[in-house]
């Protein structure tokens, strides 16, 4: 019972949340330049994801991160940001919703980056400094805020199944229904979400048990559960479809992309 209430207030968010975005989205910005060549060259140099594209994928990507940063400020907080931290920005925002050619973030308008770990109240000099990146909510609605360290980390290893900043682009993905509950209404047909949560409970529980391969961190919540292995789908899609093959089909018809059949590796 608890299951269908839960799932019948997640419905009827997504309804409002998708009404609410196709109203908004249309206030986005264009762009109307062409890309810049060493957007491009830092692209190919740090986005696996990038690089696996087709040609015309290619451009429809640049399209999209031109598009996003022309909609969302990123801005450094104590410390220096240059044009590559913004491109890993809106490149970690672009590669969950690139099977969705109209998608818009109109639920942000701005990333801070801070230097390195923070806490929750944001505070860089605490003693309990171990986030590295959160959605705002309250006064901090609209915002991200994301640790340098652990974005430039996201892309630099490649392997470990982890990439911060993506984790809450996921995160906000999930928040566009009203809630983050580890449920993407706007994006799951509403016949998957009940095994989908039955599942994801069954693999957290997998978690607990030390049966998993998945970062523990999925085992918080379901929200973190989706993140987390939304992050393992996005950076190690191949062993994520060897491993935990029905995880890898529910998510594929989530994000609509077969990750498995790109080539991610240099």
């Amino acid at each position: 019972m608890t299951v269908l209430f839960v799932l019948f207030f997640a419905m009827v968010f997504g309804f409002i949340g998708f009404y609410w975005q196709r109203k908004k989205q249309n206030k986005w910005k264009v762009p109307s330049s062409p890309f810049p060549t060493e957007w491009r060259s830092i692209l190919m140099e740090n986005i696996p994801y990038y690089r696996s594209l087709s040609s015309d994928d290619k451009q429809r990507f640049e399209y999209k991160i031109q598009e996003f940063l022309l909609n969302c400020k990123v801005t450094g907080v104590k410390t220096e940001i240059n044009l590559k931290d913004k491109i890993l920005v809106a490149s970690s925002a672009i590669i969950p919703i690139f099977g969705f050619e109209d998608w818009k973030y109109i639920n942000l308008y701005e990333v801070l980056i801070y230097p390195t770990f923070f806490n929750e109240k944001f505070s860089l000099d605490a003693a309990d400094r171990r986030v590295s990146g959160m959605v705002g909510n309250g006064p901090m609605e609209g915002v991200m805020i994301l640790s340098k360290k652990a974005l430039e980390l996201g892309f630099k290893n490649e392997t470990d199944k982890k990439n911060t900043a993506i984790h809450e682009f996921i995160h906000l993905i999930d928040k566009t229904d009203g809630s983050v509950d580890g449920i993407p209404s706007l994006l799951m047909e509403r016949q998957y979400a009940i095994p989908w949560l039955d599942y994801i409970n069954k693999k957290i529980e997998e978690i607990h048990e030390g049966k998993s391969d998945i970062n523990p961190y999925g085992g918080t919540n379901q929200a973190e559960f989706f993140s987390v292995a939304s992050e393992y789908f996005f950076e190690r899609p191949k062993l994520l479809k060897r491993k935990h093959p029905k995880l890898y089909a529910l998510l594929e018809r989530v994000f609509n992309q077969d990750m498995a059949s790109k080539n991610l590796r240099k």
